[in-house]
């Protein structure tokens, strides 16, 4: 195809929708047949060519200036200034003194070319990325039960042909829409089990005879598999014949479950003993498949909770059997392969640790360097963004926004201003970048060439349609430039084919092996399932999993019932998405049809507890704990359990969830405790308080290059248009606030009054 036009895919979620994107004056994207959208799309995926033309995207690098202003500047002068950081901290401070936070939506070909980058540029073992906030904990469970972690180790059409799918804290309905079609067979035989503490839009596709929606407390995910576990083998329908051929810890597990019985389960999680019963009838019934999400991973038991959802499918013997399986459902758009190459803290290409010699001796030479110059593991993501400030003080953000979703995001927020130099790669001016030292303009998706893998293990091919903006520039090519400036080891190719090779190279012999794809194999169309050695592996544990033995590992887990909340005025907040926003919201918040349907965070909330407490609908209310408060408007629903309360996530300032969550995390995958928080929750008194004062953007001059089209004055909070985008002022010079926490204040976004449409009409269509 022409430049002005290239079959690719949605730059959104991880299901990767095929699109094609036509530049002919202005760009346009339609559907495009695949297997796992057929065509379809969803409200992101149609509206994704607003945001290549969007009059927010950065298009030159910006420079802190004295004054405090961000200021357009040279590419040579904003890369000299990061080398310059780079270099001086190491030198003053040690290696690890400079870190990398990257993203699970870079290609393939970016977050390999990072990973490298920090570990031979750097030389720093301080790199981890945001996928650590969403897959972690399905990561660890895979890994240590079948020897690999593959999200869908088949094809996501296989779930055609379901009689009954189990999914558990994932709704599908809001997050992937073209999914849903995936879901019909069961659904048409009343199959679909869905479990939520919310009667969400997927929920509520189990209704009129579909299936059945489980509302378990939440945190009581685990309890609850393992009630469902302790059935199978009380009631005779656990596989033996299977456990005994497939698997090792078959009585183990039997044992660790026996304290579950069904009474007991359905004390502790809500869920009548009758439908516990149901469900595992139906799981053991045949053609049955178990789906995790975030719901379900993003606890501090997280893993746990994974580990027993496989535990239940290998016990029922559905995992490798045809017309059965395990799987969980990655979310970013390159979730899956962006943990597979080396943005991980211990990790090298290929999915290989980067503690095992071997693997330290393979990469090393396909880099061109010793062995002993790979540093060792790194820290999560968690404890890396901890040590800002103190031990790191120089990092690099590439492709996140932390400020709105990481845990705890205030303490966050001033570990970031504690840092000598804060840098940010992007395509929008985002909370994070707001508060950097150098903005570096990126490419977006329709901009590049590149390799995604999809939520299948699916290895598929990014297009380039249509030229970016002249001044931004490909993350390959700033790592290039910079690398040349350190004087860094090995090459650093600025072509995403040539990365690719080098990657393949890299990841031979690894359980994530791509060694024998290429960009030019991707492009005659074929079916790339991972592993990739000869041939494509669409179902990897058909005949043996990934393990020495050739055997999975069921791995006895226990659960502690979580402490009751709704004590004294305390609720337990859960978060999740809605379809019109898209994780932080640096995108879907600039785009009008997504913002205008859902422009604001909504406080979800039981009429009794709403009642309870003189909440009315709409009216504004407060919820806080000791880390923090959000403002938001009240949605009085049914749809919650009346313990609990919602909140999006997608959302900045006042309107941040995360600056109620807490930074702790799962011993295990340090997965941070996403999915309950206690909170308290009151009425405010004014229902349209004033908008707090936002701070100008400031327009500053700089020699040489004349004005910055988008400068934040550091500590500043941007004033916001109805698309959530920055709006500009006049202001020509601020008084440069000091490097202390305490001299900037947190976005802040009051909610506006306006009422969304229904969920079954906005969280469905596709």
């Amino acid at each position: 195809m022409s430049l002005s036009s290239a079959d690719t895919h949605c730059p959104y979620c991880a299901l990767q929708c095929a699109m094609t994107v036509t530049h002919e004056g202005s760009t346009t994207v339609a559907g495009r047949d695949f297997p796992t959208n057929r065509g379809g799309l969803c409200a992101k995926g149609w509206t994704s060519a607003e945001l290549l033309a969007s009059p927010h995207r950065l298009r030159m690098p910006l420079l802190r200036q004295p004054d405090g202003t961000l200021a357009q500047t040279t590419w040579d002068e904003a890369l000299d200034a990061v080398a310059a950081a780079f270099r001086d901290t190491k030198a003053t401070h040690g290696p690890d003194a400079n870190a990398i936070f990257g993203g699970g939506g870079l290609t393939n070909e970016k977050a390999y070319q990072l990973g490298k980058f920090a570990r031979v540029a750097l030389g720093t073992s301080r790199i981890d990325y945001n996928g650590r906030f969403c897959m972690s904990s399905a990561a660890a469970a895979s890994n240590r039960a079948f020897g690999m972690d593959r999200g869908l180790p088949f094809p996501v059409t296989d779930l055609d042909d379901a009689s009954t799918i189990l999914l558990l804290g994932s709704n599908v309905a809001a997050t992937m829409p073209p999914f849903l079609a995936h879901l019909a067979g069961a659904r048409a035989v009343g199959g679909l089990i869905v479990v939520d503490p919310r009667r969400s839009a997927t929920a509520l596709l189990t209704q009129d005879g579909a299936g059945t929606h489980l509302q378990p407390a939440p945190g009581t995910d685990l309890p609850l598999l393992l009630g469902l576990t302790h059935i199978a083998f009380a009631e005779g329908l656990a596989d033996r014949a299977y456990g005994e051929e497939r698997t090792t810890g078959f009585d183990a597990v039997r044992r660790s479950v026996s304290a579950w019985w069904p009474e007991r389960t359905a004390s502790t999680t809500g869920v009548p003993v009758a439908e516990l019963r149901a469900t595992v009838r139906r799981l053991a019934a045949g053609r049955a498949y178990i789906l995790t999400g975030r719901g379900v991973e993003q606890h501090v038991d997280g893993t746990a909770t994974a580990t027993a959802a496989i535990n239940l499918a290998l016990v029922l013997g559905l995992v490798g059997r045809e017309g059965s399986g395990y799987g969980t459902l990655t979310g970013q758009g390159n979730g899956q392969g962006g943990r597979e190459h080396g943005q991980k803290a211990d990790q090298l290409p290929g999915y290989r640790s980067i503690r095992d010699p071997e693997a330290r001796r393979h990469v090393a030479e396909v880099w061109g360097i010793e062995p002993d110059e790979i540093p060792d593991a790194g820290i999560p993501a968690t404890a890396l963004l901890a040590e800002l400030g103190g031990p790191v003080k120089t990092l690099l953000v590439a492709g996140s926004n932390v400020v709105v979703s990481a845990p705890d995001v205030d303490a966050l927020r001033e570990r970031l201003q504690a840092l000598d130099t804060l840098i940010v790669c992007d395509f929008f001016l985002s909370e994070t970048a707001e508060l950097a030292d150098i903005v570096l303009p990126a490419l977006q998706w329709a901009e590049e060439e590149g390799t995604m893998t999809s939520l299948e293990g699916r290895v598929i091919r990014r297009r380039q349609a249509l030229p970016g903006p002249e001044g931004a520039r490909s993350e390959l090519w700033i790592m290039s430039e910079l690398a040349r400036r350190l004087g860094a080891a090995s090459t650093w190719s600025i072509d995403p084919a040539g990365v690719f090779d080098e990657l393949a190279r890299a990841s031979e012999g690894g359980v994530a092996d791509y060694s024998g794809l290429s960009h030019a194999l991707l492009d005659t169309g074929i079916e790339a399932y991972w592993p990739y050695r000869t041939e494509s592996t669409p179902r990897p544990f058909t005949q043996r999993f990934a393990h020495a033995d050739g055997r999975a590992r069921l791995v006895p887990v226990d659960a502690t019932p979580p402490a009751p909340t709704d004590r004294g005025g305390e609720l337990t907040l859960t978060t999740g998405r809605y379809l019109q926003q898209y994780q932080s919201g640096t995108q879907t918040r600039r785009v009008a049809e997504l913002n205008g349907a859902r422009p604001e965070a909504r406080l979800e909330i039981h009429p009794a507890t709403a009642s309870r407490l003189g909440i009315r609908e709409g009216a504004l209310v407060a919820v806080s704990n000791e880390r923090g408060e959000v403002r938001a408007r009240a949605t009085v629903t049914t749809d919650i359990r009346h313990d609990t309360v919602f909140l999006p996530f997608h959302y900045a300032g006042d309107e941040c969830a995360n600056r109620l969550t807490e930074a702790v995390v799962d011993p295990t995958s340090a997965m941070p405790e996403f999915k309950r928080t206690r909170v308290r929750v009151q009425a405010i008194p004014d229902a349209t308080p004033p908008h707090a004062t936002a701070s100008p953007v400031v327009v500053a001059e700089h020699p040489g290059v004349g004005p910055a089209l988008v400068g934040v004055a550091r500590g500043a909070a941007p004033s916001t248009t109805p698309s959530g985008a920055p709006s500009l002022s006049t202001a020509s010079s601020r008084t440069p606030s000091s490097r202390t926490a305490s001299s900037r204040t947190p976005t802040s976004r009051t909610p506006s009054s306006r009422t969304p449409s229904s969920r079954t009409e906005e969280e469905t269509r596709v």
